[in-house]
């Protein structure tokens, strides 16, 4: 889901494929909508060097874009050698199983449902691919599966729907926690402090080349929004659709359905810690 207001570092222009970093390509997914917004960012990883490539988030079920992932490594002089999800939603997974056995890959995930193969994926486990090393970073909130993964020699961090390259995500409430979601941010802001990160390649949206700053809008962001529901249901508004209609008047209804999820998350938050 996305808000109205754009991030720091945001780049002008339309999201394009291609070269991102010194080791990531973009082979976006035509499913452009008010959700995805320009489309799902497939992630081609390598080693400059190396035959080898780690496709991150093949995205939906759609035969042509599948195949120009696979052509695009071709292109690269490379062989996808690993998949890997950020998380489950169909937008970024449905896509797997096929893309699997077009490249004839493992399929590696947080959730066990999604894999394809022994080996799944925990926090701080190192991915390494033909000399690519990949850093697993839990960071759950928007799905109880959600992933990011940091990628050290670019100083890079793969965000998947955690943090969007346009506007903001939501938290998918009743899988989606907000306490969880807001540990995730922390979690991100110190690879952006202790590990130098500065480059978000998110899931959706363009590049982001402030990741701090980014970060720390997120953070801003949910704050204030929090505190917005939290004065809404003391002015009287009690059900989530008539908090969204309140505090979200200003987001196209169309991200209303998508709005009222992260409202009752935070909804949850607010009564778990005693504050409604």
């Amino acid at each position: 889901m996305t808000d109205a207001a754009a991030l720091p570092g945001q780049p002008r222009g339309a999201v394009v494929s291609g070269p991102a970093t010194d080791r990531a390509v973009n082979v976006l997914a035509p499913n452009p909508s008010a959700m995805t917004l320009d489309g799902t960012n497939t992630w081609l990883l390598s080693e400059p060097d190396s035959p080898l490539a780690v496709v991150v988030d093949p995205g939906p079920l759609d035969e042509a874009h599948l195949r120009r992932v696979i052509d695009t490594a071709e292109r690269l002089g490379k062989r996808v050698a690993l998949t890997l999800l950020t998380h489950g939603h169909p937008d970024h997974a449905e896509g797997a199983g096929r893309f699997a056995e077009l490249t004839g890959t493992a399929v590696r995930a947080l959730d066990p449902a999604l894999r394809l193969g022994d080996e799944g994926l925990t926090a701080g486990r190192a991915i390494e691919v033909g000399g690519l090393e990949l850093r697993v970073v839990p960071t759950p909130g928007h799905t109880a599966d959600s992933l990011s993964f940091h990628l050290p020699a670019d100083r890079a961090v793969l965000t998947g729907d955690t943090i969007l390259g346009r506007g903001t995500t939501m938290v998918a409430h009743p899988d989606g926690r907000l306490g969880d979601y807001l540990d995730s941010l922390r979690r991100l802001r110190s690879l952006t402090v202790d590990d130098g990160v500065r480059t978000v390649l998110p899931g959706h949206g363009p590049v982001l080349e402030d990741a701090q700053g980014a970060v720390e809008y997120y953070l801003a962001h949910r704050a204030t929004r929090l505190a917005q529901v939290e004065t809404a249901v003391e002015d009287g508004y009690r059900t989530a659709a008539d908090v969204v209609a309140h505090v979200y008047a200003d987001v196209d209804r169309s991200l209303w359905p998508a709005a009222e999820l992260s409202v009752r998350a935070q909804l949850e938050y607010l009564t778990e810690h005693g504050l409604i």
